[in-house]
């Protein structure tokens, strides 16, 4: 018999590690090549993990909800082959799950050898787990309290251990959490309402919380869903980040609109996709991102981090209400063709549950439909840690002053209102306005006698 190592596999670049959700065999069971063995969550997407050989579960070595690195072995399998042990990384990319499952919060934690050390980001930002997040919530710690816990994880970053110690020492009433102190101590977390430590186990449990809210009159309460309390972090996160300033402006499409009505059935036959405005809007986008790069960067501290690369993420409401933000790659290197088959493609594959890890890091600016639900226009929300995103509202036809060289006229035009809200740590309001009337002119001006 030969084992096989299974790995938690890698899910973006800039995913570091991933939270075991569910266990879908036990040692003992049978698995085929490609069944699926688990399902883990990072805090973009839910995935599965395949099998990489076909033969017996023998052991797992992590529990449900424990915070696991990219390329850690999370379980061994028995293969029939001779004896040898091989460690193999899945192959097939992990696939999101549209449906979150709850997560039970009462797996015991591996202990952490002393030493641990603590440390700073390096880039000011912090990262917190989608299992981190989940737990803040549920204890009411908000971004402001949760940024001020030491963190014993990579590059200072709070792990379930930390959060749990701190939760049972706030409502003990103890001291401020220390994690140094907690590795000396070889505290041993167990979720929620109890603290016990190695050397002690008739440490007396917390007090209960206090008592649920209780809400007159006629009301429905629903618990969020994993996926909206990331958002609703995410969102609080970036208010609390970047000071927002929000900038309007107004573009006559009536050119493009005409040329789109006039193409799409002639793109369809011969591209076998349809045109949307999307990818339209896209390619004004980076155009005007080249003739204003600090629009497409971050913030380091300090420092500013204008990117080359134009990735441009476009928000994408999910059949459970839901938003996540694909992102198109290199978006400026692309034809209207590429360009609108990666938005089909992006958008088909988020409404399926089809989206991959990759296919939601690395956006350098944002675009958002608000018109695709009929609203006139909107005051976006940053996607940190970009500086800038820009929303286009419904296209609508109004009578509208037409100024010609031989005098005004009144026309029916189809106008659209945007709007970006950028980061003013950065961003003053001359540029933010000049980046969107630029996008609102490259609207405007539209050639209505391009071909495809």
């Amino acid at each position: 018999m030969a084992l096989v190592d299974l790995v938690m596999p890698k899910l973006g670049e800039s995913i570091m590690e991933a939270t075991i959700l569910r266990w879908h065999k036990k040692p003992g069971d049978s698995i085929k090549m490609d069944e699926t063995v688990l399902d883990i969550a990072t805090d973009k997407v839910d995935s599965e993990v395949p099998s990489t050989a076909e033969g017996v579960l023998s052991e797992l070595l992590f529990n449900e909800n424990d915070v696991v690195p990219i390329g850690a072995v999370i379980a061994r399998i028995k293969t029939g082959a001779a004896e040898t042990t091989v460690t193999t990384a899945p192959v097939h990319t992990p696939v999101v799950e549209s449906v979150v499952e709850v997560v039970e919060e009462d797996a015991a934690i591996p202990y952490q050898p002393a030493g641990a050390r603590v440390s700073a980001p390096a880039n000011g930002i912090r990262f917190y787990s989608p299992l981190v997040l989940n737990i803040a919530a549920q204890e009411g710690i908000g971004m402001a309290e949760l940024e001020k816990i030491p963190g014993t994880g990579n590059d200072g970053r709070v792990t379930k251990r930390d959060i749990l110690q701190y939760v049972g020492t706030r409502k003990t009433g103890a001291a401020s959490y220390s994690p140094q102190a907690a590795s000396k101590e070889e505290v041993l977390v167990v979720p929620m309402n109890r603290v016990e430590t190695a050397a002690n186990n008739n440490v007396p449990a917390p007090a209960a919380s206090t008592a649920p809210t209780v809400y007159s009159g006629n009301v429905e309460i629903i618990e969020m869903d994993r996926m909206r309390k990331l958002i609703a972090d995410h969102m609080v996160k970036s208010k609390h980040t970047s000071p927002h300033v929000t900038s309007f402006s107004e573009a006559d499409v009536t050119n493009l609109v005409q040329w789109r009505d006039k193409m799409k059935k002639e793109f369809e036959k011969r591209e076998g996709t349809k045109i949307t405005f999307t990818p339209l809007f896209i390619e004004a986008i980076t155009k005007c991102i080249k003739k204003y790069p600090l629009i497409n960067s971050s913030v380091d501290g300090d420092r500013i981090i204008v990117k080359k690369d134009i990735n441009i993420g476009m928000a994408t409401a999910l059949p459970s209400g839901n938003l996540i933000v694909p992102v198109i790659k290199n978006a400026d290197q692309l034809n209207l063709v590429g360009l609108t088959k990666q938005v089909n493609n992006l958008a088909d594959a988020a409404r399926n549950g089809k989206l991959k890890a990759d296919d939601t890091v690395g956006g350098t600016f944002t675009l958002t439909n608000v018109g695709t639900f009929g609203s006139l226009m909107g005051t976006p929300i940053i996607n940190q840690p970009q500086v800038a995103v820009l929303a286009v509202g419904a296209i609508k036809k109004r009578p509208v002053v037409i100024e010609t060289p031989h005098g005004d006229s009144i026309a029916i035009r189809h106008m659209m209102y945007l709007s970006m809200s950028y980061d003013h740590r950065i961003i003053d309001g001359s540029l933010g306005a000049t980046f969107l009337t630029a996008v609102a002119n490259e609207l405007q001006n539209f050639n209505p006698d391009r071909d495809i």
